[in-house]
């Protein structure tokens, strides 16, 4: 009976230890990505705007190409919302809302993903003219992981994990926008 107490004891000691170390942890994260492509901005910005050719850069997108898609408004405007569903767990089921557009500059999105979790968090696409047949393409993402679960931001890498994502997602629309004369 005494060792099923320390081992009772034990596991509660750091159960409670983890409680107390996330409460110092930080629960937001950033991450952000950029590529250069050899288009004009304004070429490249009337193309990231509409959420269906996002189906056709984003690695979400690919990992289930029998993913369910539905879409509702105006795309290219605000309001305009993308949903998908997906039986693949890395893609699982969501939307999101273009919530603010600065016209050939910043796209403006909320992300509400309903599994395998529930969550709402942030996205952006910006163009930069660097010359004026190149531009500058960043992708964003902010996110926030409640307490306790920012415990698990300890332990995971986000800005790899999804900044890779990013990454190849900037790389297919890279690819995709050099293609088109």
């Amino acid at each position: 009976m005494n060792v099923i107490k320390k081992i009772i004891l034990g596991i509660l000691s750091i159960v409670m230890l983890g409680l107390i170390v996330a409460l110092f942890l930080p629960n937001e994260y950033h991450v952000e990505r950029e590529v250069t492509i050899n288009k004009p901005k304004d070429s490249v910005f009337n193309y990231i705007k509409y959420l269906k050719n996002q189906h056709n850069f984003s690695v979400w997108s690919r990992l289930d190409p029998a993913m369910r898609k539905t879409f509702s408004g105006t795309d290219g405007t605000v309001g305009a919302i993308a949903g998908w569903d997906s039986n693949d767990k890395n893609v699982g089921k969501g939307e999101q809302e273009i919530k603010k557009i600065v016209p050939g500059e910043r796209l403006e999105y909320e992300l509400r993903f309903e599994a395998p979790m529930q969550s709402t968090d942030t996205a952006y696409m910006t163009t930069e003219e660097i010359t004026p047949t190149q531009t500058k393409v960043k992708w964003g993402f902010d996110g926030r992981s409640p307490y306790p679960m920012n415990l698990m931001l300890a332990f995971m890498n986000i800005d790899q994990m999804l900044g890779e994502q990013l990454e190849t997602g900037l790389q297919n629309l890279k690819v995709i926008q050099e293609g088109q004369q």
